[in-house]
């Protein structure tokens, strides 16, 4: 049984992740559309821009955010002035360094949704009258709505198991910015951390399961309603 100081480690990174994917969700979704359906000078750069925290190392994510971030970075030092939010060892923070670490996986699973929706059937609707944002909203977000979902299921799990880009950002801080990556890292630190470390990795990897295993349905889901509404 998990401790009450680990429970609040889990509700911590529950919290996080799900702030990190619901904020990421529109601009992934944007790039995602435009990616799969517009051709425009610096297309690949744009692209190569999104994926890059995938082979970038976190730390290095970690240390470009804390410059940007920061107090006294560009944007940091704009939204402590005006609005008065430090992003720096705040919980706030580690969401922020989840969400551009699951941007690239969201964006590339949105991307393949939309990439696979039969454009006919868009063009069928505005022939028959219907304007681009009603057959967008009758046709084309329902196709690409499993594709969507799998995308925030994916990036939740990314985000609950971000652990470079958030310690180098926001710290290891108890009850702030302690996430289950860092608890587990902290307890290994500790003569006596194993019982801790076995708790603590088991239930990350039933979290990281379960959520490969939602989108493995989902994607499945998007395949079969396709097949059948193309019969």
């Amino acid at each position: 049984m998990l401790t009450a100081e680990e429970w609040g480690i889990v509700a911590l990174s529950l919290k996080v992740g799900g702030l990190a994917v619901l904020a990421t969700l529109p601009l992934a979704f944007v790039v995602a559309w435009t990616l799969a359906r517009y051709r425009f000078p610096g297309r690949m750069l744009v692209d190569a821009l999104v994926h890059l925290p995938l082979v970038l190392p976190p730390v290095v994510t970690g240390w470009l955010l804390l410059i940007a971030f920061g107090p006294l970075g560009p944007v940091g030092g704009w939204l402590e002035r005006w609005f008065g939010l430090a992003l720096m060892f705040r919980w706030t923070g580690a969401a922020l360094a989840a969400a551009i670490m699951a941007l690239p996986l969201m964006v590339r699973a949105m991307r393949l949704s939309i990439e696979g929706i039969d454009r006919r059937l868009e063009g069928a609707a505005r022939t028959l009258g219907a304007g681009r944002w009603h057959a967008f909203r009758t046709i084309s977000l329902p196709l690409a709505l499993p594709g969507i979902l799998a995308a925030l299921v994916l990036g939740f799990a990314r985000s609950i198991g971000e652990f470079g880009a958030t310690i180098t950002f926001v710290s290891n801080i108890p009850g702030e910015t302690r996430t289950l990556p860092l608890a587990i890292y902290s307890a290994l630190q500790v003569p006596d951390g194993e019982a801790t470390v076995t708790r603590l990795a088991l239930l990350s990897v039933a979290l990281s399961l379960g959520a490969l295993l939602a989108s493995e349905w989902l994607v499945r889901r998007s395949h079969v309603g396709r097949r059948a509404h193309d019969d």
